[in-house]
């Protein structure tokens, strides 16, 4: 395997950012097969199409996801790449990870592989990126044997499951994301590892609303951190702020300053509800107004902080555009206990009733939400028995008619239409 000429991937190195370009080139001077792909990423540069063909299924003994088949379709003019499958390897929560694991993982992956890694993508995991078929078995029986460590998903299965900090480093946590991402990773391995679903499905966990991992965007099941209570608020860290003793903001900002902070500029005015005041020297929260936003929050956490009645909101069906277009997850138990002790019993119960669900009418390569979408949002609550309340509620309905199914109505239409005919014959 030789160098190829790159015009076009050339020019990813120019300008102060790191390049991948550059980094590929670097990992080539050991890993040769490094060089073609670079020459087969240039021709799809040139060619506006892909060279990574579909088809061919390739993975571990036992296990039916963590491996993703890689294929070139030009395996003559790119050897290095005729195959240059992709090993997902299940994250810790929240990714922490020793120097001495990563070291150790990395030297597993330079024996047995390109040596190339994505810290992280999207799906969560950590990604190991190109190796041939024939290392896939040794490299599996090292990465658990010797290292303790497991495959993550891919495929129509529980995709490895993710969470933020938490309340490892995070104050705002409102409960532990990585002792229900720990314990569900465990308790779906069979999920995990051997697709069975219509199509992928994803938990994520943040801590708050800030959602750093956004899960409101890319997880079938969200689960994201609130309080049912007041914020907690210090009202001498409120004047504090306003006095300029304390940096707004945590105290990180663009390098510019901003003047003199204003709160009625900078917090009041641009609460989405409304729901604060100043009255004097006393800032005001009702709470029955507030959406959780964080922003008053993030701007003086000094001065606020979560209520102290924590729990998480569970939302459905976010998902990337696939069949339909990209959507948010849909808000479906505003909430909800985290119970460590036990076992976090009621959030499984509420997975496992998605999923009896799903999997007998979710179409193939439907997700979640999509489902949702084509029963509708009332018959998805009534068949996961949930009182449609409020929030529910994208809109006010715009039109008259109220249709009653026959046995809401008490003794049935045909007794009423009986009764009406009666009277009218009169």
């Amino acid at each position: 395997m030789s160098k190829h000429d790159t015009p076009l991937l050339d020019e990813l190195e120019k300008g102060p950012w790191p390049s991948f370009v550059s980094d590929i080139k670097r990992q080539a001077e050991k890993k040769p097969e490094c060089w073609d792909i670079l020459g087969q990423l240039e021709l799809s540069y040139e060619e506006k199409i892909t060279h990574w063909k579909h088809g061919g299924i390739v993975g571990v003994f036992g296990y039916g996801g963590g491996i993703v088949g890689r294929y070139s379709d030009m395996p003559d003019r790119f050897p290095g790449v005729a195959h240059f499958h992709t090993v997902r390897v299940n994250q810790p929560s929240s990714k922490f990870y020793s120097t001495a694991k990563l070291r150790a993982i990395c030297d597993l992956w330079e024996k047995y592989g390109s040596g190339m890694t994505n810290m992280h993508g999207s799906t969560g995991d950590m990604i190991l990126l190109g190796t041939t078929t024939e290392h896939l078995e040794p490299l599996f029986y090292d990465l658990t044997h010797e290292l303790k460590q497991d495959l993550g998903g891919s495929g129509s299965n529980l995709r490895t499951p993710a969470c933020c900090l938490g309340k490892a480093r995070c104050e705002w946590s409102c409960f532990d994301t990585q002792a229900i991402c720990h314990h569900l990773t465990m308790h779906y391995q069979d999920e995990v590892h051997r697709p069975a679903f219509p199509y992928k499905f994803k938990f994520k966990f943040s801590g708050c609303p800030n959602d750093c991992v956004a899960s409101i965007a890319r997880s079938d099941l969200s689960v994201i951190g609130t309080w049912k209570d007041d914020i907690q608020i210090d009202q001498a860290a409120v004047q504090a702020y306003i006095k300029g003793e304390y940096k707004v903001n945590g105290g990180a900002h663009d390098g510019r300053d901003w003047g003199p902070f204003d709160i009625d500029k900078e917090v009041l005015a641009l609460c989405p509800t409304n729901c604060m005041r100043m009255n004097g020297d006393e800032l005001q929260i009702q709470t029955s107004e507030c959406t959780r936003c964080m922003h008053c929050i993030n701007v003086m956490p000094r001065a606020l902080k979560p209520g102290k009645e924590q729990g998480a909101t569970l939302l459905v069906g976010a998902k990337a555009p696939i069949l339909d277009g990209a959507q948010f997850a849909t808000m479906i138990v505003p909430f909800i206990k985290i119970d460590p002790e036990n076992e976090f019993q009621e959030v499984i119960d509420f997975i496992e009733n998605i999923w009896d669900w799903w999997m007998e009418n979710g179409k193939n390569r439907e997700r979640t939400g999509e489902a949702i979408q084509r029963i509708g949002l009332p018959s998805f609550l009534q068949i996961m028995n949930i009182e449609p309340i409020p929030q529910h509620i994208k809109e006010p309905r715009s039109n008259p008619y109220v249709f009653w199914k026959e046995e809401e109505v008490e003794g049935g239409w045909d007794r009423d239409i009986r009764e009406f005919r009666k009277r009218h014959a009169q």
